[in-house]
């Protein structure tokens, strides 16, 4: 697009129009839509403003999160004198992609034309902010914001070789490796800006945004109460202690400040406050309240995936035929965000089986994943590719020549591990009601130290880890294990057993054999069927980027067997299988087996676990609260038509 780019510059507009059309057949993916972009802007500089406007919404159809042709059809509409829908437009731009100056500075004018001086100047500030970084910073920006992480770093890398403390670029890699999982060198970054630049505020709100993520929940709350304390009347600073609030257990805490943004309505956001205490409400077991809190956000913006995907996560909850209405109009309004039009869909899977039109149902949780999976980058060979590499390690010769160690804790972790939707929380639910085990949460700490030993790699690049282990002493093994042991204490208030319940640490068995060799493992099993549809029709907060097609679905089922069938193999005896259809069928049995593998007597109250009062954060919250039952075994079937498709994937795995 260079030489097009050179036309533009030169006024060319008709070669370069004529130029771009010839070229059109043979393009696809980011080229197409870069004609495409530069089509519209051909037509808007030669004065054809219909057709300017007609080209950016044709790319718009295409590609609805492509913040540069809102941009450009923005440009247009001014241009045509149609300033309001024009700055909406704006702001639509910069809300998928903030670095774009020319929308910053264009709002502006708007604003001020409107009378708006306050926002004028505020959009104003942010323009100049955008054109005070150099080229390269700024291009990274922008290369971020459009999903662009790898090109993004390249050049970030390559200016901060240059100039190794520019803070706004350093912030901009940190966030690219937020983006791209690497979250330990993005928290490094970040440290290092506030260490240069105290005060920058915006670079504190990433550095919490990522500690969050880390599940350093302590550490990002006194971070967020120094931003609140510094400006109280900050909504964004606000609504970020109230939800770092929520993340610590400080329930009436979060709720005052979710009330006091909810009154004082000064926040744009006033449906994601809703949502926001729908959540915790949902956590704590006031159900009730939850579904009104969700019902509010979904008043204050009829479009809110969100808001009706929550209602539909509670998995106890009917929609009526008015929300059902609601719903498929803003699904089908082309004026839609694709992330609500995402929930939306998976939203209304749930609605219509509940209504047991099962055709219809997954209807929309086929576009729900199809719309998803267009948005990730999962590539599930190298998924396959790393589990391989677990296998051929992790031999009974290569176990046997590991360095024993034994690290100093009067804590055993307790790894419930399988796939989502399995019934893991379910297990997890029985072993906190016993008085010697605590329940946390899905905690990141072991995928985190096995990405480290990874290293930065390209995907196709062979992994790093398992076999970095060899260059591993005893020492340092037994400083990771020390360090998991640390990183989770935040969690744990001195029970002798806690569970970690991240179900994806079952590609990670060997690895915590290494470091915490009295690690108890239980293997969360359900029916293959049952386990994955669960998974399709389930929208996850982050990722599980496998479970949104049926073919990775599959694959991703049949990894985990073989891979669980050799942990079995070389790890005797050290891992406990559970299988949800037998602990429905005989839950007494299966119970004190759990108890016996641990070690541990069998406690009353564990049989009536759904009595236990403790906080749930997954998506399961409300259905450990009822008793054990069979509702969920066979939920397949009625799809069993549409479903034939994974059940011939899978062949012949069993559980």
């Amino acid at each position: 697009m260079d030489h097009i780019k050179k036309l533009l510059a030169r006024s060319q507009f008709e070669q370069a129009l004529k130029l771009l059309q010839q070229e059109r057949d043979e393009l696809s993916g980011d080229a197409y839509k870069e004609s495409l972009y530069y089509e519209a802007v051909a037509y808007r500089y030669s004065g054809k403003l219909e057709q300017a406007a007609t080209t950016s919404q044709a790319l718009l159809a295409e590609w609805p999160e492509y913040g540069r042709a809102f941009q450009e059809l923005a440009h247009t509409e001014k241009a045509q004198g149609k300033n309001a829908e024009a700055l909406t437009h704006y702001y639509q731009a910069i809300r998928l992609n903030p670095a774009l100056h020319a929308s910053w500075t264009a709002a502006a004018t708007l604003e001020a034309k409107h009378g708006n001086a306050g926002q004028a100047k505020r959009n104003q500030q942010q323009a100049d902010f955008l054109l005070r970084q150099p080229k390269e910073v700024l291009a990274a920006l922008n290369l971020y914001h459009e999903g662009k992480y790898y090109k993004a770093e390249k050049l970030c890398r390559a200016f901060l070789q240059r100039n190794p403390h520019h803070v706004e670029a350093m912030r901009t890699l940190a966030n690219i490796g937020a983006q791209l999982d690497v979250l330990n060198d993005a928290e490094f970054l970040l440290e290092s800006v506030l260490v240069l630049k105290p005060d920058y505020d915006l670079a504190r709100f990433d550095y919490i945004k990522v500690l969050q993520r880390r599940q350093k929940h302590s550490d990002a709350y006194n971070h967020a109460k120094t931003l609140f304390e510094k400006e109280p009347n900050n909504p964004l600073y606000k609504a970020l202690f109230a939800n770092l609030s929520a993340a610590l257990d400080y329930d009436e805490q979060a709720l005052a400040l979710y009330d006091e943004l909810l009154t004082e309505r000064v926040t744009e956001d006033i449906a994601g406050i809703y949502v926001a205490k729908g959540h915790l409400l949902k956590a704590i077991g006031r159900q009730q309240d939850a579904v009104q809190s969700y019902q509010k956000a979904y008043s204050e913006r009829t479009d809110f995936g969100d808001a009706y995907w929550s209602l539909a996560n509670l998995k106890t909850y009917q929609f009526n035929n008015n929300e059902i209405a609601a719903m498929q109009r803003a699904e089908q309004d082309s004026g839609t965000y694709l992330n609500d039009r995402i929930h939306l869909c998976f939203a209304l899977g749930k609605a219509f089986e509940q209504q047991g039109d099962y055709e219809k149902s997954f209807r929309f949780y086929e576009r729900g994943n199809d719309l998803k999976r267009e948005t990730s980058h999962f590539k599930s060979e190298v998924l396959a590719q790393r589990i391989e590499a677990q296998r051929d390690y992790f031999t009974e010769q290569k176990i046997e020549q590991i360095p024993r160690i034994s690290p100093n804790t009067d804590a055993t972790p307790i790894f419930i591990v399988g796939l989502p939707r399995a019934g893991s929380t379910l297990v997890e639910q029985i072993l906190a009601a016993h008085s010697k085990i605590e329940g946390t949460l899905e905690l990141p700490n072991i995928p985190a130290i096995a990405h480290g030993l990874n290293g930065r790699q390209v995907q196709s690049e062979k992994p790093k880890y398992p076999y970095v282990l060899d260059e591993l002493t005893a020492e340092k093994l037994e400083q990771l294990g020390q360090r998991y042991l640390s990183e989770t204490e935040v969690y744990r208030t001195g029970a002798p057993f806690f569970t970690d319940k991240m179900p994806n640490n079952f590609r990670h068995i060997g690895l915590i054999k290494t470091l915490l060799p009295n690690a108890k493992i239980i293997d969360a099993r359900r029916n293959p069927m049952d386990c994955c549809f669960s998974a399709y029709k389930q929208l996850f907060a982050e990722g599980q980027e496998f479970s949104y097609g049926m073919e990775m679905l599959a694959d991703y089922y049949r990894d985990y067997v073989e891979l669980m069938a050799h942990w079995n193999s070389v790890y005797p005896g050290a891992i406990h299988t559970v299988v949800h259809e037998q602990l429905v069928e005989n839950p007494e049995a299966e119970i004190k087996a759990l108890f016996e593998y641990l070690e541990l007597p069998l406690e009353p109250q564990c049989l009536q676990s759904h009595k236990a009062e403790r906080r749930v954060k997954t998506a399961s919250s409300e259905q450990v609260r009822q008793p054990i039952n069979a509702k969920g075994i066979g939920q397949w079937r009625k799809f069993e038509a549409q479903l034939k498709p994974l059940q011939d994937a899978l062949g012949g795995v069993v559980t």
